[in-house]
């Protein structure tokens, strides 16, 4: 074979034997790969460390860390700290997901708490006729009621709101936290007024009515809106009703406490005068509030407070102090 035909297909310049494309293949899967090596000959002229054109061969299965270049196969590395991240970046992937669903499922089914406790106060709101502007009181249909639970006790309406509820009272303050009309459990259980309070309401110069304020704008979230002034000066009536009397009230102050706050639970005095002093007090620290109150807490001898939680700091409670327009009337 001619010199020429040697260079071109098995010799370097430098008659270095080389490999043709389909031989170094071969070579490769039979385990072999190309290394670039330094040549101590070419240090000198061309600089220390010059890398060398003269190729070697190395097993996959000798002690040495993979470099090939050329390896594009898509085979895995067997660098260990590559393996290693891969099973980090999975699990970190599949943690992910399962966050994702969990989420998801969670949302869902609070979702479907808050319609649920939609569906049952609508069911209830068809015992009552309610006159949306509170021109007139709600007319109950208080047979119906007791049909499907005997503890109801009155009917609480704030006109031009989403407050329109039955109240019912039980032998203690949690049944009805979590319990609804037909004894199952719901989120926003039912409105109910204090065990210690004497039904059906009113006769107590404080009487309480608890309720949930639900997120999603349900129950007495009404209510805790009324921390804004304007909010407050929006509702000018409240109504509370029994089979025996129909009470015309209006929104007199609202204040924060917190749900440990025992003053909060006083439903009688031994005077006028130290029942007007304990409202003067909380009238004191009221957020909102009519601007002739502390005139109006002079006049009075009852009240209806409306309690619901809220969440400005923590978990605390709003509380909506309300008076008999009759009392209070000029």
């Amino acid at each position: 074979m001619s010199n020429s035909q040697g260079k071109h297909f098995g010799q370097t310049s430098g008659g270095e034997p080389t490999l043709p494309h389909g031989t170094a293949n071969d070579q490769r899967a039979a385990g072999f790969i190309p290394v670039v090596t330094d040549d101590p000959s070419s240090k000198g002229a061309a600089g220390a460390g010059a890398r060398s054109s003269r190729h070697g061969r190395r097993m996959k299965s000798d002690n040495y860390r993979e470099t090939d270049p050329y390896d594009l196969s898509g085979r895995r590395s067997r660098d260990p700290r590559k393996r290693r991240n891969r099973i980090i970046s999975t699990v970190l992937f599949i943690v992910g997901i399962v966050l994702i669903v969990v989420a998801a499922g969670l949302y869902g089914y609070s979702q479907w708490q808050y319609h649920e406790q939609d569906v049952e106060n609508e069911k209830l709101a068809t015992y009552a006729t309610v006159d949306d502007e509170g021109n007139q009181p709600p007319v109950v249909d208080w047979a119906g009621l007791k049909a499907v639970n005997p503890e109801v006790v009155g009917w609480v309406q704030i006109p031009n709101t989403v407050v329109s509820f039955p109240v019912y009272q039980a032998s203690d303050n949690d049944k009805y936290l979590h319990t609804n009309a037909e004894g199952t459990y719901s989120l926003g259980g039912q409105v109910f007024m204090d065990y210690q309070n004497q039904a059906p309401g009113m006769l107590d110069q404080q009487t309480i009515i608890y309720g949930h304020h639900l997120r999603n704008g349900a129950m007495f979230k009404p209510i805790a809106d009324m921390d804004n002034q304007e909010a407050f000066d929006s509702v000018s009536t409240v109504w509370y009703v029994t089979e025996d009397a129909n009470y015309e009230l209006e929104p007199l102050f609202l204040y924060y406490t917190d749900e440990n706050d025992t003053n909060v639970r006083v439903f009688d005095w031994s005077s006028d005068d130290e029942f007007h002093l304990y409202l003067s007090d909380l009238l004191a620290k009221a957020v909102t509030s009519r601007s002739d109150a502390s005139e109006l807490i002079g006049k009075t001898s009852h009240v209806l407070t409306l309690c619901t939680c809220n969440y400005i700091d923590g978990y605390g409670r709003t509380i909506l102090v309300c008076v008999p327009k009759s009392e209070v009337a000029s």
